[in-house]
Protein backbone atom coordinates (compact mmCIF):
# COMPACT_ATOMS: atom_id res chain seq x y z
CA UNK A 1 0.00 0.00 0.00
CA UNK A 2 1.37 3.13 -0.46
CA UNK A 3 2.14 5.82 2.06
CA UNK A 4 -0.25 8.08 3.84
CA UNK A 5 -0.07 11.45 2.40
CA UNK A 6 -0.98 14.52 5.06
CA UNK A 7 -2.07 17.90 4.71
CA UNK A 8 1.04 20.16 5.26
CA UNK A 9 2.32 23.89 5.60
CA UNK A 10 -0.77 26.56 5.64
CA UNK A 11 -3.03 24.18 3.77
CA UNK A 12 -2.45 21.34 7.14
CA UNK A 13 -2.34 24.94 9.84
CA UNK A 14 -5.82 26.53 8.44
CA UNK A 15 -7.56 22.71 8.96
CA UNK A 16 -5.90 22.78 12.40
CA UNK A 17 -7.14 26.08 13.05
CA UNK A 18 -11.27 25.05 12.02
CA UNK A 19 -11.22 21.80 14.34
CA UNK A 20 -9.45 23.58 17.06
CA UNK A 21 -12.33 26.50 16.75
CA UNK A 22 -14.65 23.64 16.44
CA UNK A 23 -13.51 22.04 19.73
CA UNK A 24 -13.48 24.99 21.28
CA UNK A 25 -16.92 26.07 20.55
CA UNK A 26 -18.48 23.12 21.34
CA UNK A 27 -16.73 22.37 24.39
CA UNK A 28 -17.30 26.45 25.81
CA UNK A 29 -21.35 25.58 25.44
CA UNK A 30 -21.33 23.70 29.03
CA UNK A 31 -19.35 26.56 30.90
CA UNK A 32 -19.92 29.83 28.92
CA UNK A 33 -23.98 28.84 29.57
CA UNK A 34 -23.33 28.27 33.56
CA UNK A 35 -22.80 31.84 34.69
CA UNK A 36 -25.68 33.13 32.19
CA UNK A 37 -28.59 30.97 34.08
CA UNK A 38 -29.58 33.49 36.31
CA UNK A 39 -30.21 36.30 33.69
CA UNK A 40 -32.34 33.82 31.71
CA UNK A 41 -34.40 33.00 34.29
CA UNK A 42 -34.51 36.70 35.39
CA UNK A 43 -35.44 37.08 31.90
CA UNK A 44 -37.97 33.87 31.52
CA UNK A 45 -38.76 32.87 35.06
CA UNK A 46 -38.77 29.05 35.41
CA UNK A 47 -35.80 28.94 37.91
CA UNK A 48 -36.76 25.28 38.60
CA UNK A 49 -36.32 24.29 35.15
CA UNK A 50 -33.36 25.77 34.52
CA UNK A 51 -30.89 22.90 34.90
CA UNK A 52 -32.51 21.42 31.02
CA UNK A 53 -30.84 24.63 29.52
CA UNK A 54 -27.41 22.06 30.56
CA UNK A 55 -29.36 18.91 30.48
CA UNK A 56 -31.16 19.43 26.86
CA UNK A 57 -27.55 20.44 25.31
CA UNK A 58 -25.69 17.20 27.42
CA UNK A 59 -28.78 14.67 26.05
CA UNK A 60 -28.19 16.17 22.37
CA UNK A 61 -24.60 16.20 22.56
CA UNK A 62 -24.12 12.36 23.86
CA UNK A 63 -26.97 10.60 21.59
CA UNK A 64 -25.01 11.90 18.29
CA UNK A 65 -21.44 11.74 19.26
CA UNK A 66 -21.40 7.59 18.18
CA UNK A 67 -23.32 8.55 14.94
CA UNK A 68 -21.23 11.25 13.87
CA UNK A 69 -18.51 9.24 13.79
CA UNK A 70 -19.17 6.32 12.25
CA UNK A 71 -21.14 8.77 9.86
CA UNK A 72 -17.50 10.52 9.12
CA UNK A 73 -16.23 6.84 8.56
CA UNK A 74 -18.37 6.19 5.80
CA UNK A 75 -19.21 9.94 3.75
CA UNK A 76 -15.69 11.33 5.15
CA UNK A 77 -14.93 13.68 7.26
CA UNK A 78 -15.55 17.03 5.54
CA UNK A 79 -18.93 16.64 4.74
CA UNK A 80 -19.90 15.32 8.32
CA UNK A 81 -17.82 18.13 9.70
CA UNK A 82 -19.41 20.67 7.80
CA UNK A 83 -22.91 19.64 7.91
CA UNK A 84 -22.00 19.70 12.02
CA UNK A 85 -20.91 23.13 12.44
CA UNK A 86 -23.78 24.23 9.89
CA UNK A 87 -26.06 22.55 12.69
CA UNK A 88 -24.34 24.31 15.53
CA UNK A 89 -24.36 27.38 13.67
CA UNK A 90 -28.28 28.00 12.68
CA UNK A 91 -29.26 26.43 16.25
CA UNK A 92 -26.99 28.82 18.14
CA UNK A 93 -28.67 31.62 16.26
CA UNK A 94 -31.77 30.49 17.00
CA UNK A 95 -31.18 30.56 21.24
CA UNK A 96 -30.29 33.49 20.85
CA UNK A 97 -33.63 34.38 19.28
CA UNK A 98 -35.86 32.08 21.44
CA UNK A 99 -38.63 33.74 23.36
CA UNK A 100 -39.14 31.54 25.87
CA UNK A 101 -37.54 28.77 28.28
CA UNK A 102 -38.76 26.32 26.54
CA UNK A 103 -38.16 27.43 23.36
CA UNK A 104 -34.48 27.85 24.27
CA UNK A 105 -34.52 23.91 26.12
CA UNK A 106 -35.69 22.60 22.94
CA UNK A 107 -33.09 24.62 20.48
CA UNK A 108 -30.28 23.57 22.82
CA UNK A 109 -30.79 19.87 21.92
CA UNK A 110 -30.19 20.58 18.50
CA UNK A 111 -27.08 22.90 19.17
CA UNK A 112 -25.85 19.66 21.28
CA UNK A 113 -26.03 17.49 18.13
CA UNK A 114 -24.31 20.02 16.20
CA UNK A 115 -21.72 20.00 19.06
CA UNK A 116 -21.30 16.20 19.08
CA UNK A 117 -20.71 16.49 15.36
CA UNK A 118 -17.85 18.59 16.10
CA UNK A 119 -16.31 16.97 18.84
CA UNK A 120 -16.77 13.60 17.09
CA UNK A 121 -15.32 14.37 14.02
CA UNK A 122 -12.74 17.16 15.41
CA UNK A 123 -11.36 14.44 17.81
CA UNK A 124 -11.44 11.76 15.13
CA UNK A 125 -9.85 13.94 13.17
CA UNK A 126 -6.52 14.34 15.36
CA UNK A 127 -5.71 11.33 14.30
CA UNK A 128 -5.95 11.46 10.81
CA UNK A 129 -3.75 14.89 10.10
CA UNK A 130 -0.63 13.51 11.16
CA UNK A 131 2.32 10.68 11.51
CA UNK A 132 1.62 8.11 14.58
CA UNK A 133 4.30 9.28 16.04
CA UNK A 134 3.18 12.78 16.50
CA UNK A 135 -1.08 12.34 17.21
CA UNK A 136 0.14 12.58 21.28
CA UNK A 137 1.62 15.78 21.03
CA UNK A 138 -1.17 16.81 18.74
CA UNK A 139 -3.68 15.27 21.16
CA UNK A 140 -2.08 17.16 23.56
CA UNK A 141 -2.37 20.89 22.16
CA UNK A 142 -5.83 20.18 21.28
CA UNK A 143 -6.34 19.50 24.84
CA UNK A 144 -4.93 22.99 26.22
CA UNK A 145 -7.97 24.32 24.01
CA UNK A 146 -10.67 21.97 25.75
CA UNK A 147 -8.47 23.62 28.40
CA UNK A 148 -8.91 27.17 27.66
CA UNK A 149 -12.67 27.01 27.27
CA UNK A 150 -13.03 25.48 30.33
CA UNK A 151 -11.84 28.39 32.36
CA UNK A 152 -13.04 30.91 30.51
CA UNK A 153 -16.36 29.84 29.75
CA UNK A 154 -17.39 30.80 33.19
CA UNK A 155 -15.98 34.36 33.30
CA UNK A 156 -17.27 35.03 29.57
CA UNK A 157 -20.64 34.23 30.24
CA UNK A 158 -20.30 36.10 33.69
CA UNK A 159 -19.05 39.13 31.78
CA UNK A 160 -21.47 39.20 28.40
CA UNK A 161 -24.74 38.31 30.32
CA UNK A 162 -23.70 40.85 33.52
CA UNK A 163 -23.45 43.66 30.59
CA UNK A 164 -27.40 44.58 30.22
CA UNK A 165 -30.72 43.05 29.72
CA UNK A 166 -30.74 40.54 27.42
CA UNK A 167 -26.92 40.45 26.56
CA UNK A 168 -27.44 37.03 27.54
CA UNK A 169 -28.38 35.83 24.01
CA UNK A 170 -24.91 36.90 23.08
CA UNK A 171 -23.74 33.90 25.22
CA UNK A 172 -25.10 32.12 21.64
CA UNK A 173 -24.98 34.45 19.12
CA UNK A 174 -21.13 34.95 19.66
CA UNK A 175 -20.92 31.22 17.79
CA UNK A 176 -21.79 32.50 14.62
CA UNK A 177 -18.83 35.20 13.73
CA UNK A 178 -16.65 32.80 15.17
CA UNK A 179 -18.22 29.60 13.92
CA UNK A 180 -18.38 30.94 10.54
CA UNK A 181 -14.26 31.09 9.27
CA UNK A 182 -13.90 27.63 10.77
CA UNK A 183 -17.17 26.42 8.33
CA UNK A 184 -15.00 28.37 5.27
CA UNK A 185 -11.99 26.41 6.00
CA UNK A 186 -13.57 23.45 6.20
CA UNK A 187 -14.99 23.68 2.86
CA UNK A 188 -12.47 25.36 0.83
CA UNK A 189 -9.16 23.90 2.55
CA UNK A 190 -9.89 20.11 3.82
CA UNK A 191 -9.41 18.10 0.82
CA UNK A 192 -12.46 15.99 -0.24
CA UNK A 193 -12.94 12.48 0.79
CA UNK A 194 -10.23 13.18 3.41
CA UNK A 195 -8.46 11.04 5.20
CA UNK A 196 -8.37 9.19 2.12
CA UNK A 197 -8.16 11.99 -0.56
CA UNK A 198 -4.83 10.63 -1.83
CA UNK A 199 -6.34 7.72 -2.95
CA UNK A 200 -9.43 8.85 -4.29
CA UNK A 201 -10.37 8.53 -8.32
CA UNK A 202 -10.45 12.59 -9.49
CA UNK A 203 -13.37 11.74 -11.40
CA UNK A 204 -17.03 12.05 -9.48
CA UNK A 205 -18.86 8.48 -8.42
CA UNK A 206 -21.78 7.92 -10.55
CA UNK A 207 -25.16 7.65 -8.78
CA UNK A 208 -26.23 4.11 -8.39
CA UNK A 209 -22.25 3.71 -7.09
CA UNK A 210 -23.51 6.84 -4.49
CA UNK A 211 -26.43 5.29 -3.80
CA UNK A 212 -24.92 1.64 -3.28
CA UNK A 213 -22.45 3.36 -0.44
CA UNK A 214 -25.31 5.12 1.07
CA UNK A 215 -27.26 1.93 1.55
CA UNK A 216 -24.19 0.03 3.15
CA UNK A 217 -23.48 2.97 5.45
CA UNK A 218 -27.26 3.06 6.24
CA UNK A 219 -26.84 -0.75 7.42
CA UNK A 220 -23.27 -0.19 9.70
CA UNK A 221 -25.33 2.34 11.51
CA UNK A 222 -27.16 1.06 14.59
CA UNK A 223 -29.82 3.55 14.69
CA UNK A 224 -32.07 1.24 17.20
CA UNK A 225 -29.68 1.19 19.56
CA UNK A 226 -28.62 4.74 19.61
CA UNK A 227 -32.76 5.50 19.77
CA UNK A 228 -32.92 3.06 22.53
CA UNK A 229 -30.24 4.55 24.56
CA UNK A 230 -31.17 7.88 23.75
CA UNK A 231 -35.07 7.78 24.90
CA UNK A 232 -33.88 5.61 27.77
CA UNK A 233 -32.10 8.29 29.40
CA UNK A 234 -34.07 11.22 28.51
CA UNK A 235 -37.57 9.66 30.44
CA UNK A 236 -34.61 8.62 33.24
CA UNK A 237 -33.87 12.37 33.03
CA UNK A 238 -37.31 13.50 33.08
CA UNK A 239 -38.83 11.82 35.76
CA UNK A 240 -35.73 12.98 37.93
CA UNK A 241 -36.25 16.18 36.88
CA UNK A 242 -40.18 16.30 37.40
CA UNK A 243 -39.70 14.38 40.84
CA UNK A 244 -40.90 16.79 43.35
CA UNK A 245 -41.31 19.81 41.42
CA UNK A 246 -44.62 19.10 39.34
CA UNK A 247 -45.32 15.74 40.48
CA UNK A 248 -44.78 13.85 43.49
CA UNK A 249 -42.50 10.41 43.42
CA UNK A 250 -45.39 8.45 43.46
CA UNK A 251 -47.30 10.42 40.58
CA UNK A 252 -48.35 7.71 37.22
CA UNK A 253 -46.44 10.50 35.35
CA UNK A 254 -43.03 9.93 37.53
CA UNK A 255 -43.48 6.22 37.97
CA UNK A 256 -44.40 5.89 33.96
CA UNK A 257 -41.34 7.88 33.13
CA UNK A 258 -38.62 5.97 35.63
CA UNK A 259 -40.69 2.70 34.28
CA UNK A 260 -40.29 3.09 30.24
CA UNK A 261 -36.82 4.22 30.60
CA UNK A 262 -35.84 0.48 32.77
CA UNK A 263 -37.58 -1.05 29.89
CA UNK A 264 -35.48 0.87 27.44
CA UNK A 265 -32.64 -0.17 29.03
CA UNK A 266 -33.43 -3.39 29.19
CA UNK A 267 -34.49 -4.02 25.58
CA UNK A 268 -30.79 -2.07 24.71
CA UNK A 269 -29.13 -4.63 26.36
CA UNK A 270 -31.42 -7.17 24.26
CA UNK A 271 -30.82 -5.77 21.16
CA UNK A 272 -26.71 -4.71 21.40
CA UNK A 273 -26.68 -8.59 22.38
CA UNK A 274 -28.61 -9.74 20.08
CA UNK A 275 -26.70 -7.73 16.88
CA UNK A 276 -23.42 -9.40 18.94
CA UNK A 277 -24.75 -13.01 18.27
CA UNK A 278 -25.75 -12.74 14.28
CA UNK A 279 -23.68 -12.18 11.44
CA UNK A 280 -24.57 -8.47 10.64
CA UNK A 281 -22.72 -5.40 9.28
CA UNK A 282 -24.55 -3.56 12.09
CA UNK A 283 -21.84 -1.89 14.43
CA UNK A 284 -23.22 -1.42 17.85
CA UNK A 285 -23.60 1.26 19.62
CA UNK A 286 -22.32 -0.28 22.80
CA UNK A 287 -20.43 -3.80 21.79
CA UNK A 288 -21.95 -6.24 23.49
CA UNK A 289 -17.92 -7.86 23.72
CA UNK A 290 -17.46 -4.37 25.96
CA UNK A 291 -19.85 -5.98 28.62
CA UNK A 292 -17.71 -9.20 28.64
CA UNK A 293 -14.54 -7.48 29.12
CA UNK A 294 -14.27 -6.26 33.21
CA UNK A 295 -12.13 -3.69 32.50
CA UNK A 296 -13.83 -1.89 29.88
CA UNK A 297 -17.01 -2.31 32.32
CA UNK A 298 -14.85 -0.39 34.86
CA UNK A 299 -13.50 2.44 32.79
CA UNK A 300 -17.88 2.57 31.35
CA UNK A 301 -19.26 2.72 34.66
CA UNK A 302 -16.62 5.32 36.01
CA UNK A 303 -17.79 7.08 33.00
CA UNK A 304 -20.77 7.06 34.28
CA UNK A 305 -20.57 8.13 37.67
CA UNK A 306 -17.71 10.78 36.94
CA UNK A 307 -19.87 12.68 34.30
CA UNK A 308 -22.33 14.02 37.34
CA UNK A 309 -20.01 15.20 39.80
CA UNK A 310 -17.79 16.76 36.70
CA UNK A 311 -20.63 18.35 34.72
CA UNK A 312 -22.90 19.40 37.78
CA UNK A 313 -20.16 21.04 39.54
CA UNK A 314 -19.45 23.74 36.85
CA UNK A 315 -23.78 24.06 36.55
CA UNK A 316 -24.36 24.13 40.15
CA UNK A 317 -21.66 26.35 41.32
CA UNK A 318 -21.57 29.86 39.60
CA UNK A 319 -25.63 29.92 40.13
CA UNK A 320 -24.90 29.50 43.75
CA UNK A 321 -22.64 31.72 43.95
CA UNK A 322 -24.94 33.98 41.83
CA UNK A 323 -28.08 32.28 43.55
CA UNK A 324 -26.93 32.72 47.70
CA UNK A 325 -24.67 35.27 47.58
CA UNK A 326 -25.58 37.75 44.97
CA UNK A 327 -22.90 37.62 43.20
CA UNK A 328 -22.61 39.07 39.58
CA UNK A 329 -22.16 36.51 36.71
CA UNK A 330 -18.86 37.73 36.01
CA UNK A 331 -17.80 37.48 39.97
CA UNK A 332 -19.10 33.76 40.05
CA UNK A 333 -17.27 32.49 37.11
CA UNK A 334 -14.36 33.81 38.89
CA UNK A 335 -15.49 32.23 41.81
CA UNK A 336 -15.24 29.05 40.31
CA UNK A 337 -12.03 29.67 38.80
CA UNK A 338 -10.12 27.04 41.22
CA UNK A 339 -12.39 24.24 39.72
CA UNK A 340 -12.24 24.93 36.47
CA UNK A 341 -8.38 25.24 36.81
CA UNK A 342 -7.71 22.51 39.39
CA UNK A 343 -9.23 19.93 36.46
CA UNK A 344 -6.97 20.73 33.68
CA UNK A 345 -4.19 20.59 35.82
CA UNK A 346 -5.41 16.88 36.89
CA UNK A 347 -5.38 15.64 33.48
CA UNK A 348 -2.30 17.26 32.78
CA UNK A 349 -0.84 14.88 35.96
CA UNK A 350 -2.56 12.03 34.72
CA UNK A 351 -1.34 12.30 31.40
CA UNK A 352 2.13 12.05 32.98
CA UNK A 353 1.68 9.13 35.64
CA UNK A 354 0.03 7.04 33.64
CA UNK A 355 1.98 7.86 29.98
CA UNK A 356 5.36 6.20 28.83
CA UNK A 357 7.74 7.16 31.70
CA UNK A 358 6.15 6.43 34.60
CA UNK A 359 3.67 4.08 33.60
CA UNK A 360 1.96 4.05 36.60
CA UNK A 361 -0.70 1.59 36.67
CA UNK A 362 -4.72 2.57 36.06
CA UNK A 363 -6.11 1.23 38.40
CA UNK A 364 -4.13 3.49 41.14
CA UNK A 365 -4.67 6.77 39.01
CA UNK A 366 -7.86 6.20 38.75
CA UNK A 367 -8.38 5.31 42.46
CA UNK A 368 -6.45 7.85 43.48
CA UNK A 369 -8.85 10.33 41.49
CA UNK A 370 -12.09 9.26 42.93
CA UNK A 371 -11.13 9.35 46.24
CA UNK A 372 -10.28 13.27 45.70
CA UNK A 373 -13.38 14.04 44.20
CA UNK A 374 -15.09 12.00 47.34
CA UNK A 375 -13.20 14.11 49.36
CA UNK A 376 -13.55 17.28 47.88
CA UNK A 377 -17.35 16.78 47.73
CA UNK A 378 -17.82 15.78 51.00
CA UNK A 379 -16.13 18.80 52.35
CA UNK A 380 -18.32 21.15 49.87
CA UNK A 381 -21.24 19.81 51.50
CA UNK A 382 -20.40 20.67 54.64
CA UNK A 383 -20.27 23.96 54.08
CA UNK A 384 -21.98 26.35 56.54
CA UNK A 385 -25.59 27.61 55.21
CA UNK A 386 -24.82 31.58 55.82
CA UNK A 387 -25.42 33.50 52.80
CA UNK A 388 -23.56 36.69 53.95
CA UNK A 389 -20.22 35.31 53.35
CA UNK A 390 -18.14 32.65 51.76
CA UNK A 391 -15.45 30.88 53.43
CA UNK A 392 -12.24 31.07 52.28
CA UNK A 393 -11.79 26.80 52.79
CA UNK A 394 -14.70 26.46 50.22
CA UNK A 395 -11.85 27.71 47.46
CA UNK A 396 -9.73 25.25 48.92
CA UNK A 397 -12.29 21.85 48.48
CA UNK A 398 -12.80 23.13 45.13
CA UNK A 399 -9.26 22.58 44.17
CA UNK A 400 -9.71 19.00 45.54
CA UNK A 401 -12.88 18.21 43.36
CA UNK A 402 -11.89 19.19 39.93
CA UNK A 403 -8.20 18.31 40.35
CA UNK A 404 -9.79 14.71 41.42
CA UNK A 405 -12.43 14.83 38.04
CA UNK A 406 -9.60 16.04 35.93
CA UNK A 407 -7.59 13.42 36.55
CA UNK A 408 -10.18 10.42 35.88
CA UNK A 409 -11.41 12.44 32.66
CA UNK A 410 -7.93 11.89 30.80
CA UNK A 411 -7.22 8.46 32.44
CA UNK A 412 -9.90 6.91 31.45
CA UNK A 413 -9.87 8.21 27.82
CA UNK A 414 -6.54 6.92 27.53
CA UNK A 415 -6.65 3.84 29.28
CA UNK A 416 -9.76 2.50 26.76
CA UNK A 417 -8.26 1.98 23.67
CA UNK A 418 -5.71 -0.18 26.17
CA UNK A 419 -8.52 -2.60 27.21
CA UNK A 420 -10.49 -3.25 23.90
CA UNK A 421 -9.40 -5.22 20.90
CA UNK A 422 -7.59 -3.47 17.96
CA UNK A 423 -10.85 -3.19 16.14
CA UNK A 424 -12.39 -1.48 18.67
CA UNK A 425 -9.90 0.93 19.73
CA UNK A 426 -11.92 4.27 18.35
CA UNK A 427 -15.18 2.96 19.27
CA UNK A 428 -14.11 2.17 22.94
CA UNK A 429 -12.59 6.43 23.24
CA UNK A 430 -16.44 7.44 22.21
CA UNK A 431 -18.28 5.09 24.14
CA UNK A 432 -16.37 6.44 27.64
CA UNK A 433 -17.33 10.16 26.24
CA UNK A 434 -20.73 9.68 25.32
CA UNK A 435 -21.49 7.58 28.65
CA UNK A 436 -19.91 10.19 30.68
CA UNK A 437 -22.68 12.74 29.27
CA UNK A 438 -25.25 10.58 29.55
CA UNK A 439 -23.93 10.38 33.44
CA UNK A 440 -23.95 14.02 33.61
CA UNK A 441 -27.37 14.85 32.35
CA UNK A 442 -28.48 11.81 34.64
CA UNK A 443 -26.94 13.37 37.74
CA UNK A 444 -27.68 16.57 36.97
CA UNK A 445 -31.92 15.70 36.90
CA UNK A 446 -31.33 13.65 40.19
CA UNK A 447 -29.17 16.88 41.63
CA UNK A 448 -32.03 19.14 40.66
CA UNK A 449 -34.51 16.92 42.05
CA UNK A 450 -32.91 16.78 45.38
CA UNK A 451 -32.60 20.51 45.67
CA UNK A 452 -36.36 21.09 44.31
CA UNK A 453 -37.47 18.41 46.95
CA UNK A 454 -35.57 19.72 49.93
CA UNK A 455 -36.34 23.49 49.47
CA UNK A 456 -39.54 24.24 48.20
CA UNK A 457 -41.30 22.62 51.14
CA UNK A 458 -39.12 24.55 53.45
CA UNK A 459 -39.17 27.77 51.59
CA UNK A 460 -43.27 27.71 51.87
CA UNK A 461 -43.32 27.23 55.46
CA UNK A 462 -41.07 30.00 56.20
CA UNK A 463 -43.32 31.94 54.25
CA UNK A 464 -46.48 30.63 56.18
CA UNK A 465 -44.45 30.80 59.30
CA UNK A 466 -43.54 34.24 58.33
CA UNK A 467 -47.22 35.33 57.71
CA UNK A 468 -45.78 36.24 54.26
CA UNK A 469 -47.51 34.71 51.53
CA UNK A 470 -46.11 32.16 49.77
CA UNK A 471 -44.10 33.47 46.87
CA UNK A 472 -42.55 31.03 44.07
CA UNK A 473 -38.89 31.77 43.53
CA UNK A 474 -39.19 31.91 39.65
CA UNK A 475 -35.45 33.70 39.75
CA UNK A 476 -33.25 34.72 41.69
CA UNK A 477 -33.93 38.29 41.21
CA UNK A 478 -37.28 37.65 42.69
CA UNK A 479 -35.64 37.41 45.93
CA UNK A 480 -35.63 41.44 46.19
CA UNK A 481 -39.08 41.73 46.72
CA UNK A 482 -38.43 40.28 50.41
CA UNK A 483 -36.88 42.49 53.31
CA UNK A 484 -32.88 42.08 53.77
CA UNK A 485 -33.28 39.83 56.93
CA UNK A 486 -36.30 37.80 54.97
CA UNK A 487 -33.50 37.16 52.18
CA UNK A 488 -30.87 36.15 54.77
CA UNK A 489 -33.67 33.28 55.61
CA UNK A 490 -34.18 32.29 52.04
CA UNK A 491 -31.16 32.30 50.81
CA UNK A 492 -29.99 29.81 53.72
CA UNK A 493 -32.29 27.74 52.99
CA UNK A 494 -31.43 27.65 48.99
CA UNK A 495 -27.29 27.21 50.35
CA UNK A 496 -28.75 24.19 52.58
CA UNK A 497 -30.57 22.44 49.38
CA UNK A 498 -27.16 23.09 47.34
CA UNK A 499 -25.38 21.42 50.03
CA UNK A 500 -27.53 18.56 49.67
CA UNK A 501 -26.43 18.76 45.79
CA UNK A 502 -23.11 18.20 46.83
CA UNK A 503 -23.61 15.10 48.63
CA UNK A 504 -25.39 13.90 45.52
CA UNK A 505 -21.75 14.21 43.67
CA UNK A 506 -20.58 13.03 46.69
CA UNK A 507 -22.38 9.32 46.02
CA UNK A 508 -21.51 9.46 42.77
CA UNK A 509 -17.56 10.01 43.09
CA UNK A 510 -17.68 7.64 45.84
CA UNK A 511 -19.45 4.97 43.35
CA UNK A 512 -16.21 5.34 41.45
CA UNK A 513 -14.51 3.22 44.50
CA UNK A 514 -15.63 0.17 44.12
CA UNK A 515 -16.06 0.39 40.29
CA UNK A 516 -12.16 0.85 39.46
CA UNK A 517 -11.61 -2.16 41.34
CA UNK A 518 -12.93 -4.21 38.75
CA UNK A 519 -9.40 -2.88 37.19
CA UNK A 520 -7.35 -5.18 39.80
CA UNK A 521 -5.13 -7.40 37.68
CA UNK A 522 -2.37 -10.12 38.87
CA UNK A 523 0.18 -8.28 36.20
CA UNK A 524 -1.99 -4.24 36.34
CA UNK A 525 -2.70 -2.50 33.04
CA UNK A 526 -0.28 -0.11 32.42
CA UNK A 527 -0.32 1.89 28.96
Amino acid sequence: MADVIYLTGIRFWLVIVAVSLALFLANLEIPIVTTSLVAITNDFGGFEDVSWIIGSYLLGYAGFIVIFAKLSDIYGRKLILATSMSVFLVFSAACGGSQTLNQLIILRAFQGIGGAGCFAIGTAMCADLVPPEKRAKLVANIGIVYAISLCAGPIMGGAISGSGKSSWRWVFLLNVPAMVPALAITLFALPTGFPHHDRLSTSRPSLSTFLARSKAAKSRIDILGTTLLLLATVSLAAGFEEAGKRFSWRSAYVISLLTISGILWIALLIWEWYTSQKDTTIEPVLPWRFFKNRAMVSLLLNAVFLGGPWSVAIFQLPQKYQTIYDSSGLKAGIQTIPFTIAAPLGTILSSILVGQKFRVPVIYVTLFAAVLQTTGFALLSSLPADPTRIPAREYGYQVIAGFGCGINISTLLLAAPFVVEFRDKAVSMGCVTQLRMLGAAITLAIATSVFNGYTKPRLAAYMVESNMPIVPISSPESLVQFSPEEQVHLRAILAQGYNKQMIVLCAFAAAQIPTTTLLWRKKQITL
